[in-house]
């Protein structure tokens, strides 16, 4: 495994719920990435925001680690769920919020 795969799986590993997205949870750099934290803010649970483009291995690293070319990714306790167009629908289904559930994700504080 690269060392970049490994720093992946790491904090995919380490975290309940990750989002590797351009920006930040406060300063999201495109509207995609906006998106998925507005469906997760919704969701009341506590998540890990990466910033990809502060890292260009993780940049690159993050579309083979998921085998999914776009950003941003979502992975719920070491599963990779998808982009922000799937969270949104699951999210409008009530199948993301079940899944928080289900998992046990911790709540936002």
């Amino acid at each position: 495994m690269s060392d970049t795969n490994q720093r992946i799986s790491d904090i995919v590993g380490s975290n309940d719920v990750v989002l590797f997205m351009k920006g930040t949870p406060l300063f999201p750099q495109c509207g995609f990435s906006s998106r998925a934290i507005a469906i997760l803010d919704h969701c009341g649970v506590a998540y890990e925001g990466i910033d990809v483009l502060q890292d260009m291995e993780i940049r690159q690293g993050i579309k083979a680690f998921s085998d999914w070319p776009t950003i941003p990714q979502l992975y719920v306790k070491g599963e990779f769920i998808g982009g922000s167009d799937i969270m949104m629908e699951m999210f409008e289904a009530g199948e993301l919020q079940e899944l928080m559930t289900e998992k046990e994700v911790a709540k936002a504080s």
